[in-house]
């Protein structure tokens, strides 16, 4: 796991997931592709093979006032403007055109373009002019900067991208007697109307400015992303035959050409399911399976059995958990489609019993104050009474029959609870960092595993984990040991708990995620889902999305019911930049343990806190 104490300073940036998961949503309402995923890059660009579409992080370190604006002109231009009104068609043959001076003519077109379609936004959705106002204002101080600087430099092709820029929005600017006169053609692009326009007064300019400079553009003020002619790779599987005499079809937007990938990796995904749609199955086309019947045995099953073949169907569970993997075919997040997992029981190892009993020793007062402490509150609830009713119990206190002229003389107590209505998981982050932490991180979990088996409340606990040696661009293995099942009951699993060791890395939110799968279907009233864990994501391809991904994680369960709380494990104490951080992934929703004498009291003040909402609510 990496920590976020890293050693370079302005390393130590991390993405502000509320904003940019306030952004994503408006750039998908806006292009109407719900699957558009939005990153944060250098410059804005499209990158169609990943779904997704970048804002720039030019925008950063100024005030909020004015990020915010900035973020929001890059939305507007990338999702409402360039979407559907970029022609593709014209930006392909103008980088096909000869030039010497490629970088600068690509980055003249798409400022054009810029130009033009900021003013059909304003015109289409008079809301969106602050952003713009803010924008014109900061990039044009920006581009004032860079052009004395180019100018000294002598970098022309630079320095003419600047003043371009500086024309379009009225300022007065001079470079030369030679280069003066081409910014007569440039304002032509005042009345520009399409891409073609846009295109037409480049190739106006070009030939002298081919002529005037003796070198290309150094700096990149703008990109577009991937290749224009980038498309989706065709998809072969056997008993399917690609008929080669069908015509490609003319993609002439962005919105198309990320529809086309968009439904070619959804085709991908289906493509054994169509093989077998489209080719059969050979066994049962000779006759059907019942011709088969020395056939192996293909798929077993086991029940949830208290009898004595209970460990017997458990290590068989185990056993076939571990040799299928499963794929998360994007039900988890866009940042995990590459990911299998494993489900298996963690292998119990021999039970050190004294340090068992040492440990259960120290946290006995805990847990009985807070056994006691729930009893106390259960048992107010159930004795208190809801006076003043129209209906219920009739009160001894008669008088308001006589006094009031709307008595209300009955009352009612409140219903007794045999249970708690809720239930728990937890998940224990098992990456390599947490190798020095084992012992409280046991100790921590051995107390929640108690508390809530002497409350009968149901509770699953897993181990999750990357194996950092084997994920690659193919796929990523991750793994969950569980600890204790829902269907395990009040069963004690010491062992397996005294059995946790730390791994390789941790994909917090599709961990996150695969839990909350398992608990949004539980019939109980509270849902609660706790996270261990001593850092930040950390996993193959995993880093700045990680983060995101994390957060948009927690922000899908809180939204099924769930609630997350994370317990933050140091050895060290917390700075208020790694509270913030964490306060951005869970919301309020974080405590951290200072050391790690403290984890396990911090772990009785989650329990402690949950269970109290847990009764008031009963």
């Amino acid at each position: 796991m990496t920590s976020i104490n890293r050693f370079i300073q302005f390393n130590n940036e991390t993405v502000d997931t509320r904003l940019l998961n306030r952004m994503e949503q408006l750039a998908r309402a806006l292009s109407s592709a719900p699957y558009l995923r939005l990153t944060t890059r250098k410059l804005w660009e499209f990158r169609p093979s990943e779904g997704a579409v970048s804002m720039s992080v030019f925008w950063r370190h100024r005030p909020k006032e004015i990020e915010r604006a900035g973020y929001l002109s890059d939305i507007y231009l990338v999702s409402a403007g360039f979407w559907r009104h970029f022609h593709l068609g014209s930006w392909r043959r103008f980088q096909q055109a000869e030039t010497s001076l490629p970088e600068l003519a690509e980055q003249l077109l798409l400022m054009a373009e810029e130009f033009r379609l900021s003013d059909r936004i304003v015109a289409e959705r008079p809301g969106t002019k602050h952003a713009f106002d803010v924008r014109e204002q900061i990039v044009s101080g920006f581009h004032s900067d860079q052009l004395e600087q180019n100018r000294k430099k002598g970098f022309w092709a630079d320095a003419f991208l600047n003043a371009a820029y500086l024309k379009l929005r009225g300022q007065e600017v001079s470079l030369s007697d030679e280069l003066d006169p081409l910014f007569l053609i440039w304002t032509e692009l005042f009345s520009a109307d399409s891409t073609e326009d846009s295109v037409r007064t480049i190739h106006k300019v070009l030939p002298q400015l081919e002529y005037l400079l003796g070198a290309d553009a150094l700096h990149t003020y703008y990109t577009f992303g991937e290749p224009a002619d980038k498309t989706p790779p065709p998809r072969y599987h056997e008993g399917i035959e690609a008929d080669q005499s069908e015509e490609e079809e003319e993609i002439d937007t962005i919105e198309e050409w990320f529809q086309s990938w968009h439904r070619e990796t959804e085709l991908n995904d289906a493509a054994a399911l169509e093989y077998e749609l489209e080719r059969g199955d050979s066994k049962l086309a000779d006759g059907g399976r019942e011709d088969e019947g020395a056939g192996e045995v293909e798929q077993t099953g086991s029940g949830e059995s208290q009898g004595e073949h209970r460990e017997d169907n458990l290590a068989d569970e185990q056993r076939k958990d571990e040799k299928k993997p499963k794929k998360a075919n994007g039900r988890f997040g866009s940042a995990n489609d590459g990911v299998v997992y494993y489900e298996s029981r963690i292998e119990a190892l021999p039970l050190d019993r004294q340090q068992l009993q040492r440990w259960r020793s120290q946290q006995a007062p805990f847990v009985r104050a807070l056994l006691k402490e729930m009893q106390k509150r259960m048992q107010q609830r159930i004795e208190s009474e809801r006076t003043n009713l129209h209906a219920g119990r009739l009160s001894k206190n008669l008088l308001p029959l006589v006094t009031d002229e709307r008595p209300k003389p009955f009352y009612r107590k409140t219903a007794p609870s045999k249970q708690l209505d809720a239930v728990f998981s937890l998940m224990i982050d098992g990456s390599a960092s947490m190798i020095d932490k084992l012992d409280e991180t046991k100790q921590a979990v051995l107390l929640f595993h108690d508390v809530l088996r002497a409350l009968k409340i149901p509770h699953e606990m897993a181990v999750f984990y990357e194996d950092a040696y084997e994920a690659g661009d193919a796929q990523q293995p991750n793994y969950f040991e569980w600890l204790h099942k829902f269907t395990d009951g009040s069963s004690d699993h010491a062992a397996e708990i005294l059995s946790l060791d730390a791994h390789e890395d941790n994909r917090d939110g599709f961990a996150i995620r695969w839990m909350a799968d398992r608990l949004k279907v539980r019939p109980e009233k509270h849902r609660f889902m706790l996270v261990f864990s001593d850092g930040e994501p950390s996993a193959y391809n995993y880093a700045d999305n990680g983060i995101i991904d994390t957060s948009q994680a927690v922000s899908e369960t809180e939204k099924m019911g769930i609630e997350v709380m994370h317990l933050f494990l140091s050895g060290e104490s917390t700075s208020e930049e790694q509270a913030a951080f964490y306060r951005m992934l869970y919301g309020n929703k974080s405590v951290s343990a200072d050391s790690l004498e403290q984890f396990v009291e911090q772990t009785l003040r989650l329990l402690k806190r949950t269970l109290h909402l847990v009764v008031q609510s009963s």
